[in-house]
């Protein structure tokens, strides 16, 4: 498994963490670093993904929102939900990743980590999101 890959699922767990126990940000990241046991390169792209979807959560709760017509945000999988906030964190803010990289991992993930519908649910709303945002360069 590359290390971003993993950075993904341990940035995973810990904003399911989040959402059950919520807590200060830094806090958690602290956690993290004193509790994993993953390379530094993993750690530190996860708590890049950690910072980025809880300080941009709002815009991207918003699009997820906006781009799932039948399902409110409570209504979400908690697992389905994190994993849509990371990529669409991935989509608006990294420009180092491509989109169909960002939206292949994420359905992986989704794979791994939800039910059997959550890969397409993902896929789903995330290629709505990944057709409004500009191709990266």
């Amino acid at each position: 498994m590359g290390m971003r890959r993993e950075g993904r699922e341990l940035a995973l767990q810990a904003l399911y963490a989040l959402d059950l126990n919520p807590m200060e940000t830094r806090e958690s990241l602290r956690l993290l670093r004193e509790n994993s046991r993953v390379a530094a390169g993993v750690r530190a792209f996860a708590e890049e993904l950690i910072m980025g979807v809880m300080t941009n959560r709002e815009e991207i709760d918003g699009k997820v929102k906006g781009q799932s017509k039948n399902w409110a945000i409570s209504r979400m999988s908690r697992v389905d939900l994190n994993i849509l906030r990371m990529a669409v964190y991935e989509l608006l803010y990294r420009q180092d990743i491509p989109k169909n990289v960002t939206l292949n991992e994420a359905i992986e993930v989704a794979k791994k980590f939800g039910t059997e519908e959550s890969a397409a649910f993902v896929n789903g709303i995330l290629d709505e999101i990944a057709a409004a945002v500009p191709d990266k360069e």
